[in-house]
C-alpha cells in the first residue's frame, strides 16, 4: 500500500511525534510505501505552554516526511488536503488528539476523500483540560473519516458522543510499546549518568508536566514520613507545561526539597533510558487519564509502575501483576509506595511487566487498522 500519516513529526518532539514516526516505520518493515506529512506550523507560540515545540535530536533516519500542515492557516488546509489527494494513497491515517487541531485535520480528510481509506488513531475525543467549542471541534473530525483505533475503553465509549449509531468502524488496539528510547542500562550506569546515587531508591514522574497528570498528589505523597524514613528519592523528568512556582512552593511547605530532583528540561530522546534504568518504580499519579505514551515507555524498560485508577490506566497496568492501581489520592499513592518497597514486589512485579508487554507489539495497530475495512 501507499500509506500516509497525518499528524505531529520531526522537527516536532515528543510523544505524538515519536508515535507517528514509529508507527511509520512499522508498515515499511511490512513493505509498504509510507510517507509522513506534517505541520509547518503546529500552535502559534502564544498557545504553546512549553519552552520550545521543536527537537534538537537529527531527523529520524529512512522517513519520508514532508511539512505542509499550518494548523491556523485555512489555505494551507485546503493546499494540504490536495497535495494528499494528489499522491493517491491507500491510506490516510490521522493522528487526532485535541479538538483544537479538529478544523485542520478535518478539512484535509474531507479534501481527501474518494479512493483512499481514511482512518484516525484517537489520543482522546475529550480533551482533559476542556474548552469552549471542543464538541463542535470534535464532531466535525469525526464526520471526515472513515473509521476509528481508540487506544483505551474510556476513549471508544467516548466515540459514542460524536457517532452513537456506530456508523463508523472502530477497533479497541492498547498503545504500542515505545521501544526507540535506546538501550536498557544498569541501574549503575544510569545513576552515574544521571550524577546520582547508585545505592539510592528512586520513584519516577517522567512527561510534560500539566495540572491533570497529578504531580502535586505525588509530592504530597513523598512529604509521607513513612517515605522520609525509607530514604526514597523522586525524580521528576520533564518539562513544565505551566507555571511551576506552585510545585516549587508545594516542595518547600512541606519540607522535601531533599527528597525531590528535579530535571525539569525537556528530556531528549537519548536521555530517556538513563531515567527510567536508574528508577525502581514509575509512579503515574494522574487525576483523569485516557492512556498515556509513559506505561509504554516503562514496559519497554520493564519498569513496574503505581498508576490512578483513572481512564485507561487500569486496562494497561493490572493491579498486583505489573504494578498497583489507587485511588488519586496522596495518601493512597504513599501507601502504594510504602508497600512496593516493604513488601519486595519489585521482583514479582517486574516478571509481571516481563510478560504483559507482549501485547503490546506494533503490528498490533497495523492490523486493528487493516481491520477497520471489514
Amino acid at each position: 500500500m501507499r500509506v500516509i500519516i497525518l499528524g505531529t513529526a520531526w522537527p516536532y518532539r515528543g510523544g505524538l511525534a515519536a508515535f507517528n514516526e514509529r508507527l511509520a516505520y512499522q508498515y515499511q518493515t511490512e513493505g509498504h510505501e509510507v510517507e509522513i506529512v506534517t505541520f509547518t506550523l503546529q500552535y502559534p507560540s502564544f498557545l504553546f505552554p512549553g519552552k520550545s515545540q521543536y527537537s534538537d535530536e537529527p531527523a529520524p533516519k529512512g522517513l519520508k516526511i514532508t511539512r505542509k500542515l499550518n494548523a491556523v492557516n485555512p489555505f494551507s488546509w485546503l493546499k494540504t488536503g490536495r497535495y494528499i489527494k494528489r499522491q493517491k494513497p491507500d491510506l490516510l491515517i490521522t493522528k487526532f488528539w485535541l479538538p483544537f487541531m479538529a478544523p485542520a485535520l478535518g478539512t484535509v480528510n474531507r479534501i481527501v476523500k474518494g479512493g483512499t481509506r481514511r482512518v484516525t488513531i484517537l489520543d482522546n475525543l475529550v480533551p482533559h483540560e476542556r474548552r469552549i467549542g471542543d464538541k463542535l471541534f470534535a464532531r466535525y473530525f469525526v464526520g471526515s473519516i472513515d473509521g476509528m483505533v481508540a487506544m483505551s475503553q474510556s476513549v471508544l465509549d467516548d466515540a459514542d458522543l460524536f457517532d452513537p449509531k456506530h456508523r463508523k468502524p472502530r477497533q479497541l488496539c492498547m498503545h504500542p510499546l515505545y521501544d526507540h528510547y535506546g538501550e536498557t542500562m544498569s541501574k549503575d550506569e544510569a545513576c552515574k549518568q544521571l550524577n546520582i546515587d547508585p545505592s539510592g531508591r528512586y520513584a519516577l514522574f517522567f512527561g510534560f508536566i500539566r495540572d491533570y497528570k497529578g504531580l502535586d498528589l505525588l509530592l504530597d505523597a513523598m512529604s509521607d514520613p513513612r517515605i522520609g524514613q525509607m530514604g526514597l528519592k523522586l525524580i521528576v523528568a520533564g518539562e513544565f507545561y505551566g507555571d511551576p512556582k506552585p510545585y516549587m512552593e508545594q516542595i518547600e511547605r512541606l519540607g522535601i526539597s531533599d527528597r525531590v530532583i528535579l530535571k525539569t528540561d525537556f528530556i531528549p530522546d537519548s536521555e530517556v533510558n538513563r531515567y527510567f534504568c536508574a528508577a525502581d518504580v514509575v509512579v503515574q499519579p494522574y487525576k483523569t487519564a485516557t492512556q498515556s505514551g509513559v506505561t509504554q515507555i516503562a514496559f519497554h524498560f520493564e519498569k513496574p509502575m503505581i498508576v490512578t485508577r483513572v481512564g485507561g490506566l487500569p486496562e494497561i497496568v493490572p493491579h498486583e501483576k505489573v504494578g498497583f492501581v489507587v485511588e488519586p489520592d496522596a495518601k493512597m499513592i504513599a501507601d502504594a509506595i510504602v508497600r512496593y518497597y516493604d513488601e519486595g514486589w519489585q521482583e514479582r512485579l517486574t516478571e509481571g511487566v516481563r510478560e504483559e508487554k507482549k501485547k503490546y507489539q506494533w503490528e498490533n495497530m497495523t492490523r486493528a487498522i487493516d481491520e477497520l475495512k471489514n
